[in-house]
């Protein structure tokens, strides 16, 4: 069995659980039967949710009107509405007590996370309907809570000890990660794992978070606290283990996703390889493409899950700094193993379901021609600024 050790020195071994993965070209008539035959393969979901409260992190980056030319947002870079409305259908057949939607909606006010939704032209009935008891929870700032909740690092942190997170990641008895397969600018790759980054409220960690206590409405954004480390959070909340280490984003974001996923432990991954896009994270970034690869995967360990993610990509989960797609940046995966989260070894994961060659879709070769065209580009302004 392979061993690993936890920052704290002790010897740990990085779980792998299977990961079931399937063709599914729509998100028509074909997508509840698929999604149910996933989580059947992997164990079902009624020892998970029978009787519990289920906390659902979205996939919701960017607001609700940024689109990639044309396409509705859950064809581009946001989990289609479809797919988590039938995810929670599933849940409520197996007993489900709450679902609960959560995300750190991008929006400079502090309104409820339905406003979001309307705003992105989703028909809430479409998740109200799925399962009795549904919540909706924007955790960018303290939402219907009254305090945030602490949460430590198993093993002592890579960047922070602990993180302060609003009170819905706390009360739920099971936590999900549904979210698209992407390529990210910062952090190599974003899927499941680089969801969990989206759960630190801005009025903690975002540019206008106080300097004594968290701000009341969220404003700004994450990269000089989490990114760039140009300062740090509010004194009521942890400051960072080392305020020498790089002040780089490629060193610094993938050691947040680690801490993350190892503080909120996350039970249920679900990746949207559906309708996605490649080239980037978000709308209207060089190169930025819409792409069909046709499947979902899902895995009850998150790295475990990353990892078949990345391999449905055409891309190594053992990849380190400087092979793609982790050219600028840490693997995040490695870290995450580092710290017993999960193994990203897929000679020790079980992939339930057709070879991964059969369904891979090949990022990889669309990221080196996007870097060719975005090389001549460069070349093509330096020429004209001579001139």
């Amino acid at each position: 069995m392979l061993l690993r050790r936890s920052l704290n020195g002790a010897a740990i071994s990085a779980p792998a659980r299977p990961v079931a993965i399937d063709r599914c070209r729509t998100y028509g008539s074909e997508l509840l039967p698929t999604l149910e035959s996933l989580f059947d393969r992997i164990g079902g979901l009624g020892h998970l949710v029978k009787g519990k409260t289920v906390g659902v992190k979205l996939n919701l980056n960017l607001g609700p009107t940024n689109r990639q030319g044309h396409y509705p947002l859950g064809e581009s870079h946001w989990p289609h509405p479809r797919l988590i409305a039938a995810m929670m259908h599933c849940m409520a057949k197996a007993g489900v007590h709450r679902i609960r939607l959560l995300e750190s909606a991008w929006a400079l006010r502090a309104d409820p996370l339905e406003e979001t939704l309307i705003e992105a032209n989703w028909d809430l009935q479409l998740f109200v309907g799925a399962a009795a008891r549904v919540d909706f929870e924007n955790t960018n700032f303290l939402g219907s809570g009254t305090t945030y909740s602490r949460f430590p690092v198993s093993g002592g942190g890579l960047l922070f000890p602990a993180y302060d997170l609003n009170h819905s990641y706390q009360d739920c008895d099971v936590f999900v990660s549904i979210a698209k397969l992407k390529d990210h600018s910062t952090t190599g790759i974003s899927l499941c794992m680089k969801n969990l980054f989206g759960m630190t409220p801005v009025t903690i960690y975002g540019s206008g978070a106080g300097v004594d206590e968290p701000s009341a409405i969220p404003s700004g954004w994450r990269v000089p606290i989490l990114h760039n480390g140009e300062r740090q959070p509010p004194k009521s909340s942890p400051p960072e283990i080392d305020p020498k280490s790089p002040r780089d984003d490629g060193y610094r974001v993938p050691r947040a996703v680690a801490d993350l996923c190892a503080a909120r432990p996350v039970h249920l991954s679900i990746l949207d390889g559906i309708s996605t896009m490649a080239g980037g994270q978000n709308p209207g970034m060089f190169g930025v493409e819409v792409v069909k690869p046709g499947f979902l995967a899902v895995g009850a360990n998150v790295v475990n899950t990353a990892a078949v993610g990345m391999a449905l990509m055409k891309y190594d989960p053992m990849a380190d700094r400087g092979t793609a797609p982790f050219e600028t940046c840490d693997n995040k995966l490695k870290l995450a193993e580092e710290c017993g989260v999960g193994t990203r070894d897929l000679r020790r994961i079980e992939t339930i379901g057709p070879p991964i060659q059969e369904l891979a879709f090949d990022f990889r070769t669309l990221r080196a021609k996007r870097e060719i065209r975005r090389k001549a580009l460069q070349a093509r302004l330096r020429i004209g600024e001579r001139a």
